[in-house]
């Protein structure tokens, strides 16, 4: 019997095969979210930002832009590729406040507070231990910070998903049953409560319902090799693969699907500042009521 993949090993393999397919126009929708996270960030020249499951920089090289060549913007993901891709991406825009490394969401290699923004788009929900998961990004926030988590909102990329899973069903039902839902937090609610729990107390959470455009049949098989799908074509064999592609286009162009659901959550929490000499004279009961009672300001740049 095979040993099974580590989880880890499984998201590496996958998001390097995607990097050959990641920044072709079917896929904008990376860069789109990402700069849209951004977008709802108070960032400023000068500060220092985390980018973690960066992909090709969809929000690294917005962040980059932001906080302009006195700030620096580190950009980290598992797969090599994507990183290689994504340097490239930053140099072709004269980006160089950015830097893409190596690293894993369940094992950041940094200190606590050492970012004054930190930001996951599309990858909390990759990794099994969510509350690990953000536990681990909120630490590295410094006070006065902001951490930035966004996710896809219910059904994505309905009603083309459902054609997707309903092919591999047909050629591998063993294979269909065993996919797990890497979805556990699709709706606010819990999302504000993961973060609650995870001591994030006055987290902000926006949905934005949203569809992504589907010019033709071959722009969906495009969106599967780019994305996490491709974990799920590539356990398939190469004659069940092609069946799964045809029968994709066939009922995409059958069913005239010409745009995708594409809802999306945009979660920001800002660190409280540290107090003053003054305040850390207050009674210490009175300092925490009044952190926890004061509305904290956030900035939001016009959509």
């Amino acid at each position: 019997m095979a040993k099974p993949i580590p989880p880890q090993v499984q998201l590496e393999e996958t998001y390097n095969a995607a990097a050959d397919s990641y920044d072709l126009p079917p896929l904008s929708f990376w860069d789109r979210f990402g700069r849209r996270t951004v977008d709802r960030m108070p960032l400023s020249p000068g500060m220092t930002v985390l980018d973690v499951c960066c992909g090709m920089g969809g929000s690294g090289i917005p962040a980059a832009e932001r906080v302009g060549p006195t700030g620096r913007v580190i950009a980290v993901d598992l797969a090599e590729n994507l990183l290689r891709n994504g340097s490239q991406r930053a140099a072709q825009r004269g980006l160089g406040n950015i830097e893409f490394r190596r690293a894993d969401l369940e094992n950041l290699p940094f200190a606590d507070e050492a970012f004054d923004a930190v930001i996951c788009v599309f990858g909390i929900f990759f990794v099994p231990d969510l509350h690990g998961a953000v536990r681990g990004l909120w630490r590295l926030v410094r006070p006065s910070g902001a951490l930035a988590i966004t996710i896809w909102g219910p059904n994505p990329f309905q009603p083309a998903d459902g054609i997707f899973w309903e092919a591999v069903k047909r050629e591998d039902p063993e294979l269909h049953s065993s996919i797990k839902s890497w979805s556990k937090i699709v709706e606010p609610e819990p999302l504000r409560a993961l973060l609650v729990e995870c001591g994030i107390s006055d987290p902000k959470i926006v949905t934005e319902p949203g569809t992504h455009p589907l010019v033709s049949p071959d722009d969906w098989w495009t969106i599967l090799l780019g994305s996490g799908y491709r974990s799920t074509i590539n356990a398939l064999s190469p004659e069940r693969r092609e069946r799964v592609r045809l029968a994709n286009l066939e009922g995409v162009n059958r069913s005239q699907i010409r745009e995708l659901r594409a809802d999306v959550i945009y979660a920001i929490a800002l660190r409280p500042a540290s107090p003053t000499t003054e305040e850390l004279a207050i009674d210490g009961k009175d300092l925490v009521m009044k952190y926890w009672n004061e509305e904290q300001p956030m900035r939001y740049e016009k959509q």
